[in-house]
Order: C-alpha cells, then sequence, then structure tokens
C-alpha cells in the first residue's frame, strides 16, 4: 500500500483541528444556553416566594399565643387562658378570635387548643398544649405511736394506717410494707407514680419486772391459834406472761402467838427484772365487843344517806334536788347496779357527794353466810365504784344495819365478827340514828317528812337513813332539806370521823 505523502497528512491534521474547534464552540453555545435558562427559572421561582411573602404579609391575618405554647396546670387549680393577639394591616382583630377544643381539669391529659382568626375568607390557626398534671404525693398517715415499744420478742400487730391522693382518693389497699425486726417501711404510689412513704420504728426492751396481784386484802386478820389460809396470788409480765408459778413467798405466820407478820412475794422474769409485794398477817385476840354510839357525829349536822340506789329515776330526781340546794348527802350502793348505772355514780362523786359500799347483793343469805362471802362483796362493789368513778371508798354500811337480827339464821356470831374485821380493816361503818320510816313503814311523802324532822337534834349529829329506790323518798326530800336550811342545820357527807354505831346482836 502506498504511503500518504507528507502534504496529505498536514492536509488531514488541519481538518482535524477545525472539527475540534466547531465542536468547543457549539458546548460552549450550549452552556451558555444553559445559564441563562437557569436564571429565568431562578428570577421565576424568587419572585413566587415574593409573592406568596407578599401575600402573607399583607392579606393573611396575623395571630400570635402570650404565654407558652405548652402550659402546665396542677390538678385541682384552674387553667388560666394566658392569651392571644391577632391583626390585620395593622388593625386589631383580636375579638374576633376563636377557640376550639376544651380543657377539663377534673381529669389528667393533654389538650389542645386551637386558636383561629378569619380575614378575607383566610384563616390563620395557632396550636397551645394544656397539661393537667398531677405532682402532689399521697397522704399517708400512721394510726398509733411511729416510735413503738415492743418487748424483746413481741410481734408487732399492727395499729392501721390510712393513705388517700388528691386525685385518686383511697389508696390505703395499695400501700405496701416491708417488715424487720427494727421497723416498718410503709410505700404508696398514685396513678401518676407520685410516691409516699411513712416509717414506724421499733424500740425493743424490757425493763418492767411482773404485776404481782394479792388476792384478798394487804392485811388480813386471824384469831389467835387459828388457822392462816393463804388468799392466793398471781404474777403476770408485760413480755413474758403468767408467771404465778415462779413467784417466792418468804415470811412465816405464826398463829399461835399475837403479832403482825409479814410475807414478801417476789416475782422475776428471764432479765431478772423483779418484782416485790407485801402481805401483813395480823394475829390477834379473839373479837371484843363493839360498842355502841350514838353520838353520829357533830352536833346540828344532817347527814343524809340513801341506802339500795342506784335508781335510774329516783337517785336522778333526789340529785338534781341537792344540787339545787347545794346540799350534800352520802349513797351507800349496791355493786349489782353499779355498771347499770354508770353516770349516776359519776354524777354523784363529781358533785361532791360520797359513796359507801352496801354489798354486792344485799341478799342475807349470801352476805352473811360467812366472813369471807361477805368481803368477797364489798371488795367486788369498792372495785366496781371505783373502776366507773375513780372513787376508793372503805364507807360501809351492813345490810340491815350492825344490829340487825336476820344475819343468825345463816352464821353465829358473824356480825361480832364483821364489825371487828370492818374497823381492822380500815373500813368505817355507820348505821343511823333517824329513819325517815321509807322501808315499810310508809309511803307517803309527808309522814316521811314529819318521821324526819320530829327527830332532828341541834345536840347531836343526825345520820339519817333514806333509800333512794323509792319514789315517795324522791318527793320528800325537797321538803326535808328546806327544813334544814331553814332551821339552821348543816349538810355534810360521812367520812371516818363519823361514828353512828348501833349495838350488835349477834
Amino acid at each position: 500500500m502506498k504511503e500518504k505523502t507528507d502534504k496529505e497528512n498536514t492536509i488531514e491534521e488541519e481538518k482535524d483541528i477545525v472539527e475540534e474547534k466547531t465542536k468547543n464552540k457549539k458546548t460552549k453555545t450550549k452552556k451558555k444556553l444553559n445559564k441563562k435558562n437557569l436564571s429565568i427559572l431562578g428570577i421565576v421561582l424568587g419572585s413566587f416566594i415574593l409573592l406568596i411573602i407578599v401575600f402573607f404579609i399583607f392579606f393573611v391575618p396575623k395571630l400570635s399565643l402570650l404565654g407558652d405554647k405548652v402550659v402546665k396546670v396542677e390538678y385541682g387549680e384552674k387553667y388560666k387562658e394566658p392569651g392571644y393577639k391577632a391583626s390585620y394591616l395593622g388593625k386589631d382583630l383580636t375579638e374576633k378570635v376563636w377557640i376550639e377544643g376544651k380543657v377539663d381539669e377534673s381529669k389528667l391529659g393533654t389538650y389542645v387548643l386551637k386558636y383561629k382568626v378569619r380575614k378575607n375568607k383566610i384563616t390563620a390557626t395557632k396550636e397551645r398544649k394544656v397539661e393537667i398534671v398531677d405532682t402532689v404525693k399521697p397522704e399517708l398517715t400512721l394510726t398509733g405511736e411511729t416510735e413503738k415499744k415492743l418487748c424483746p420478742k413481741e410481734e408487732y400487730k399492727e395499729e392501721g394506717f390510712t393513705a388517700t391522693d388528691n386525685y385518686d382518693g383511697e389508696l390505703t389497699e395499695k400501700v405496701t410494707t416491708n417488715v424487720t425486726d427494727e421497723k416498718i417501711d410503709y410505700v404508696v404510689s398514685d396513678s401518676s407514680g407520685n410516691k409516699a412513704t411513712a416509717t414506724r420504728t421499733f424500740i425493743r426492751e424490757d425493763t418492767e419486772g411482773p404485776v404481782i396481784t394479792l388476792k384478798g386484802d394487804g392485811t388480813i386478820y386471824v384469831v389467835v391459834n387459828s388457822k392462816y389460809n393463804e388468799p392466793g396470788y398471781t404474777a403476770k409480765d408485760k413480755c413474758e406472761g403468767d408467771l404465778t408459778s415462779s413467784v417466792k413467798v418468804t415470811g412465816t405466820v405464826n398463829t399461835g402467838t399475837i403479832g403482825t407478820y409479814k410475807l414478801t412475794y417476789t416475782a422475776a422474769d428471764s432479765l431478772n427484772n423483779t418484782t416485790t409485794k407485801t402481805r401483813n398477817v395480823v394475829v390477834q385476840n379473839s373479837y371484843s365487843k363493839v360498842s355502841s354510839n350514838y353520838t353520829c357525829g357533830k352536833a346540828g349536822v344532817i347527814y343524809l344517806t340513801f341506802d339500795d340506789g342506784p335508781n335510774p329515776t329516783y337517785t336522778k330526781k333526789i340529785l338534781d334536788v341537792l344540787k339545787k340546794y347545794k346540799v350534800k348527802a352520802t349513797f351507800f350502793v349496791l355493786g349489782s347496779k353499779v355498771n347499770s348505772y354508770k353516770d349516776l355514780i359519776k354524777r354523784e362523786v363529781n358533785e361532791g357527794h360520797a359513796v359507801g359500799i352496801h354489798t354486792w347483793s344485799h341478799e342475807y343469805s349470801q352476805v352473811y353466810k360467812s366472813s369471807e362471802a361477805f368481803w368477797d362483796e364489798v371488795t367486788r362493789t369498792r372495785n366496781a365504784i371505783k373502776n366507773v368513778s375513780g372513787y376508793d371508798s372503805k364507807l360501809l354500811r351492813f345490810p340491815g344495819g350492825v344490829s340487825n337480827t336476820v344475819s343468825r339464821h345463816y352464821s353465829t356470831g358473824i356480825m361480832t365478827r364483821l364489825a371487828n374485821e370492818a374497823l381492822a380493816k380500815g373500813y368505817s361503818y355507820f348505821d343511823w340514828n333517824i329513819s325517815s320510816g321509807d322501808a315499810g313503814g310508809t309511803t307517803d311523802p309527808n309522814v316521811e317528812y314529819r318521821n324526819v324532822i320530829y327527830s332532828l337534834s341541834k345536840s347531836r349529829g343526825n345520820v339519817v337513813l333514806m333509800h333512794d329506790i323509792k319514789g315517795h323518798t324522791a318527793n320528800a326530800i325537797e321538803s326535808i332539806v328546806k327544813y334544814g336550811l331553814d332551821h339552821g342545820y348543816t349538810f355534810e357527807v360521812l367520812d371516818s370521823s363519823v361514828i353512828c354505831r348501833q349495838g350488835i346482836n349477834n
């Protein structure tokens, strides 16, 4: 093949150069056209955006919210609207704003309020969120002491607790406890996760000795050469319960020799907390004749006494009269009635009257069958009076009086023994030197009145026997009181300084 000449080669090179220049020229022209098109598009878009901005500036109402866009309101409080503003081209449109949505303060939750204002059929809208929240802890209250003293091994008996919440209401059943030997932790949470806690701590100690209770009296009287019978005792410990079997009794009683003997009762718990109690046993000669004495207190004084009560109707009426005239009296009550008429016993004590013991039952066959039976009834009555009113009485009136003979049917010589025992035990017993006759002599209050006033004397004391279970006595008492006051007598209660004893016939 024939090779090209240099000339031909030169012509081809020039031709390629021309084609390259033409191609570059076309590319530059195309780029210029693309830049021009983009510039036009940018101008169009910019103009559109500008038109939108101008539209919103000049044609859409302006609406703005005052305050926060998210408002938190505590449950139980009222939502207070922070406010808003609206305008159009400088003209106030606030009054044209309306709100869509509602806040319910009674329920937790998030509520959306939409604020709207319209102008030229164009509506502007804003939103605000209102959150009703509960950040208040429940109220957790413990019943009883929060610092509790317990025995070392004592199991705590829950005294109770309550839990309430301002939103959830009663939460007591949702309280959880964590119990240890030293404390109890109480925890409760409400539906919002608010937690309340309380703690009850325990102080475990035992520093008290057992309580020793002597059966019978602290001083017992025994006739020489008779037998001493131990009435017994009990011992109870706060932490360890019944310790009666561990009581040690020291001391002896020689009933063959007159004198006073001391018995000591000792009890100790496992921690060596020790308690002692003593009883005196008096060995004395055979009972002596108790002489009668009718002086019956201070001269010119009337001692009104009422037996066998209380009575819900007549005792109250008598107390009303005594209160009206500011007069005091003595009431010998039956123990079997004390608990049934507690208010009357307390009233007698509170209004300054004396309350005495007239045994429990007033049944002669029971009261006078033995000294033990009599003193059992006296002790029961004394304790009942004390438990009800706090008044510890050692004033005594024997059923039928110390001079009664009915007791002979049940125990020979018992009145002599009881009179001696009463004085030895520190009791004061009282008979009377004036009887109103209300026990069986009359049912006429006028006769009763005369029986009393005709027997009064300024030269001695006047212990008047009446019964506050009698309606005619309740009707007579005001006339008797008025007579005594009008004629210079004074009225007092019986006490240990007054001696008014009849003769003993058994």
